[in-house]
C-alpha cells in the first residue's frame, strides 16, 4: 500500500506537466476551430446523483441544466456560444465512440489529470486538438470544477 501512495504523487505530477504542455501547444489549433464544431467531454463524477434529471444515453448522459451541479450551467454556456453539444461521460471509452460518431473539430475536455491525459492522447490519435481543464476536486464521486477556467476555455478563439 505505501508503494501505491509514493508512486502516485510523481504519477499526478507528471500528469499535470503533459496536460499543461499539451494546452499550451494546441490552443491555437484549437482557438481556429468554429464553436460550432466543438464539443465539450464532463465527467459523470460532477453529477449530483441524488438530484440530477439526465437523461441516460449509453455510455453518456445528456444535461437536462436541471441545476442540481455544476454541468447545467457550463452546458448553457456551451450551447449559448453555438457547441456542437456536452456530453455527460460515464468512461473514457465513451470519448472514443462520440469522437468517431460526432467527427469534431475540437474537444474540451473537463477531467481528473490522470482521465485528461488519456482523453488528449485520444484526441492526438484522431487528430483532434483538445483542450483540457482540471477538476479541482477529484475522487470518481462528488467532484468539481472551477467555473470560470471552464467558461475561459469555452470561449477560446483566434
Amino acid at each position: 500500500m505505501k508503494l501505491c501512495k509514493v508512486l502516485e504523487k510523481p504519477a499526478e505530477e507528471l500528469n499535470k506537466k503533459i496536460a499543461s504542455r499539451k494546452n499550451r501547444a494546441m490552443e491555437k489549433v484549437f482557438s481556429a476551430v468554429p464553436f460550432g464544431g466543438r464539443v465539450v467531454f464532463v465527467p459523470h463524477c460532477m453529477r449530483n446523483i441524488s438530484k440530477c434529471k439526465a437523461k441516460e444515453m449509453g455510455s453518456y448522459y445528456l444535461c437536462a441544466e436541471c441545476g442540481a451541479c455544476k454541468i447545467g450551467p457550463i452546458s448553457k454556456k456551451a450551447k449559448g456560444l453555438g457547441y456542437k453539444g456536452l456530453f455527460v461521460l460515464k468512461g473514457g471509452k465513451a470519448i472514443r465512440n462520440l469522437s468517431r460518431e460526432l467527427k469534431p473539430g475540437a474537444i474540451i475536455g473537463v477531467a481528473c489529470f490522470f482521465e485528461g491525459v488519456q482523453g488528449i492522447k485520444e484526441g492526438e490519435k484522431n487528430k483532434v486538438p483538445v483542450q483540457f481543464v482540471a477538476l479541482t476536486k477529484d475522487g470518481c464521486v462528488d467532484t468539481d470544477v472551477n467555473l470560470e477556467d471552464v467558461y475561459k476555455t469555452l470561449e477560446k478563439q483566434s
